[in-house]
């Protein structure tokens, strides 16, 4: 389920690639995994959680609900869960709680805690206390919560103490991540007991997809959230979270992406299935941008598929509303004719890594043109792509974008990449490379 309980070699070679095809069943989201979690044992009642994503961030969340006093069962060697809800109070009012690098644990989480009060610190790996919390920490101590940090102001690691959440109304940023107004929302009934409970927003909302996710996860559970448009967002007084008895985990469509631009680079066709029309995730818009750089897109309720459709062309396009994806374009930039700009990806700076800095270096390395801005990249495709040794920075994005650059596309051949670090990929997809090796027709282990 994890990296601790897989080998992975502390590089891997990938050789060029002339075609791919076939299915790929993908793993499940790690934004609808995590706040499912969370929902889950906040509710009334028991949760089956079905196709449950398997990977470290999730197992983080597993593991800090345990030590919380949730009860939680696996159903054997399946990725199905079934959850025992607390009813909006957590057995246990004392945790030092370990996060790991997951921003969809810590801070849905922090939100709970700081609103149902106890003694609790909660801390992660070197990188998380590099993550901003500033935004989310404001909101929820000027609403009447005790946080404290016990590092650098605005960064975990936190100390969370019983405080009163008295105000009626909270104000979040919008621009740093979606995430902070996630978690406040998710906590809001947890405040809107007595009286009802509006949520503004502060400046420009980026990431708004995420943010669809959580209401949509919330009203399943049995909370209406009220809104005015995107600026606003209120939860009416006496309304709790109730286990829909059964709910399913879709498909990661961050993690679709690899596999589309795939076939839109190499030939394809190659499908996803656990995404389609219907699915709930914002990053199924990635399907959009590979259509305007020219692939072939066909969808159905659960599944998309890619084929290549010639040479792909260079887009300009704003990505702020899916920036996980956004990462697979700049490699999918590599074969495009002419140079693709990314516009609107400052939150790259604060993810896993600084992602803009990150992905400019390594694909310097692969000879192409890169220009990097405080929140613009663009990449101008080089005439041939050179063989590297790709630095992964411990994110596992980077790791999965770049076995794409083995690829041999319509406009250039793909080459040799040696992936430093592949173990990162379980953060969220601990078969990736397996799972990639398979389409291209490869032994990779």
């Amino acid at each position: 389920m994890t990296q601790a309980s897989k080998h992975y070699p502390h590089y891997l070679d990938l050789q060029p690639v002339t075609q791919v095809q076939g299915t790929v069943k993908l793993p499940g989201s790690k934004s609808i995994s995590n706040r499912t979690l969370l929902l889950a044992a906040l509710a009334e009642g028991k949760t089956q959680i079905m196709d449950l994503l398997a990977s470290d961030d999730t197992l983080v969340m597993l593991n800090a609900l345990t030590q919380l006093g949730v009860h939680w069962e696996q159903d054997g060697d399946s990725q199905n869960y079934t959850v025992e809800g607390v009813k909006g109070h957590f057995p246990k009012h004392q945790a030092d709680l370990f996060m790991g690098n997951a921003g969809t644990a810590i801070r849905p989480l922090v939100g709970a805690l700081a609103v149902l009060g106890g003694d609790y610190t909660i801390h992660g790996v070197h990188r998380m206390h590099e993550r901003p919390i500033g935004d989310l920490v404001d909101a929820l101590n000027e609403a009447g919560a005790q946080i404290e940090y016990t590092g650098n102001p605005g960064y975990p690691p936190l100390h969370i103490r019983r405080g009163h959440i008295h105000a009626q109304r909270l104000q979040v940023k919008g621009n740093v991540s979606s995430q902070f107004l996630t978690a406040l929302l998710m906590a809001a009934p947890l405040m809107a007991r007595e009286h009802d409970v509006t949520i503004e927003v502060v400046g420009e909302l980026i990431s708004k997809p995420y943010i669809e996710i959580t209401l949509n996860l919330m009203q399943k559970f049995g909370v209406t959230v009220e809104r005015d448009g995107w600026q606003a967002f209120t939860v009416t007084k006496g309304q709790h979270y109730v286990s829909p008895g059964v709910i399913h985990v879709e498909g990661d469509a961050s993690s679709a992406s690899y596999f589309l631009a795939a076939g839109a680079i190499a030939g394809g066709p190659i499908r996803v299935e656990g995404v389609g029309k219907s699915s709930i995730q914002g990053d199924v818009r990635f399907a959009e941008a590979l259509e305007k750089m020219g692939a072939t897109i066909t969808r159905g309720d659960n599944w998309i598929e890619a084929t290549s459709n010639g040479v792909l062309q260079a887009i300009d396009m704003d990505f702020n509303h899916i920036p996980d994806a956004a990462m697979t374009i700049a490699v999918a930039a590599l074969y495009a004719n002419g140079t693709t700009t990314l516009r609107n990806i400052a939150s790259w700076r604060v993810k896993e890594t600084d992602r803009l800095s990150a992905m400019a270096t390594e694909l310097r390395k692969l000879g192409a043109i890169v220009e990097e801005g405080a929140d613009y990249m663009t990449v101008t495709p080089p005439e041939h792509i050179l063989p590297a040794t790709i630095d992964t920075y411990d994110d596992h994005r980077m790791a999965m974008c770049f076995s794409l650059a083995s690829l041999d596309g319509r406009a250039r051949r793909g080459a040799t990449m040696r992936i430093n670090d592949p173990k990162c990929v379980a953060k969220t997809f601990p078969d990736y490379f397996e799972v990639f090796a398979k389409i291209n027709h490869q032994d990779l282990f």
